[in-house]
């Protein structure tokens, strides 16, 4: 049964709910103006690497990202795949942490970092648990709830804007950021909420060019994450702000709406899809390492991969070693972004020439 529309939403409230907290640090961070250029670039990268991993998924109709990769054998599936789960944990571990720690500072000051951790895994965990098309229905009741309140704190988010801000649009040297470590972070946002494509085969099934062309709705929400709060405050204060986004939804003051706030809710939507987005990576690490267990349930493998992803968080100690977590995982990302999708690809395209010159 064709699940375009389930997909689609899956991979956009994943994004939603990764984009509006480090990410606008991150990209103000690598450039002091023309902020969209390292936005388009990254994007343009997501892009093609989405293009090219599933083109190479396409020459496979009933085969998963693992069954692809054992076609060359088992050393080079282990090869490719091993990196990958590695880069799975280490997302998790780095996502249930940073999120409790902006969870403590916006909403439960009082609350122990451990209960909150505890509370951002055990959710995911059961979800996890319960297979990719329960994720997929809850992902569309999760996005038909707050979808519609996010979409308002983003169209009441121009309440305070100043447009002179937008100016000057380039400098002169635009393309030395590409190296830096400020956008090499920065990619995270387009890499792990797409993967999990290669992992839905053949209980999922998807329109490949629906998703490319919904993939660009993207484009502009990413944009928004940045420029609103530069609007807000201009590159000078908002580049020494930890959550500048946060900070400039806090600023709105809407005087017939019934709530004081509405950055409680913000925060809510964005909580669940983070929870959506740690569950689904769960998912795919469980398929991951069931393939090398097959005889361990699935359901005992996500039980321990929750708590050894709970033990490490602990060992996290603050804010900084989070920062430095997330640097040490760009070697990964940068190969789970890359990598995987061009293995992807070229092991399409070799089966594609098989069977051209097979009679």
């Amino acid at each position: 049964m064709d699940k375009t529309l389930q997909v689609i939403v899956m991979c956009i409230v994943t994004h939603l709910g990764l984009m509006f907290f480090l990410f606008p640090s991150d990209v103000m961070e690598t450039v002091d103006v023309g902020h969209w250029l390292p936005i388009l670039v990254g994007y343009l990268l997501h892009f093609a690497f989405v293009a090219l991993y599933t083109k190479g998924l396409a020459y496979y109709d009933r085969h998963d990202l693992i069954d692809i990769f054992l076609t060359g054998g088992r050393t080079i599936a282990v090869l490719l795949l091993l990196p990958l789960a590695v880069y799975f944990i280490m997302v998790n571990i780095i996502t249930v942490r940073a999120y409790s720690e902006i969870i403590t500072i916006v909403f439960l000051s009082n609350t122990p970092l451990w209960a909150i951790m505890a509370l951002l895994l055990t959710i995911p965990t059961y979800i996890a648990m319960t297979g990719i098309e329960s994720i997929f229905r809850t992902g569309m009741l999760l996005a038909i709830l707050f979808l519609p309140i996010v979409l308002f704190v983003i169209c009441v988010s121009f309440h305070n804007t100043d447009w002179h801000y937008l100016f000057p649009l380039l400098e002169r040297d635009s393309f030395n950021f590409i190296t830096e470590r400020p956008f090499l972070k920065s990619l995270f946002i387009f890499t792990g909420s797409f993967l999990f494509l290669g992992f839905v085969r053949p209980t999922v099934t998807y329109n490949r060019r629906r998703i490319l062309i919904a993939s660009w709705i993207l484009l502009p929400l990413v944009l928004l994450s940045v420029y609103i709060p530069l609007l807000t405050f201009g590159q000078d204060t908002a580049s020494m702000l930890q959550f500048p986004f946060i900070l400039a939804v806090d600023t709105i003051d809407i005087t017939w709406l019934m709530f004081d706030r509405i950055t409680g809710f913000f925060l809510l939507g964005m909580v669940t899809f983070v929870m959506l987005f740690v569950g689904l990576v769960m998912w795919a690490t469980n398929r991951l390492i069931h393939r090398c267990m097959p005889r361990v349930r699935p359901e005992w493998i996500t039980l321990m991969l929750g708590m050894v992803i709970f033990a490490a968080s602990l060992f996290v100690r603050d804010w900084g070693s989070v920062h430095r977590l997330f640097w040490w995982n760009s070697i990964f990302r940068i190969y789970a972004f890359s990598v995987i999708p061009l293995a992807t690809y070229l092991f399409g395209v070799m089966k594609a020439r098989k069977l051209q010159v097979s009679p």
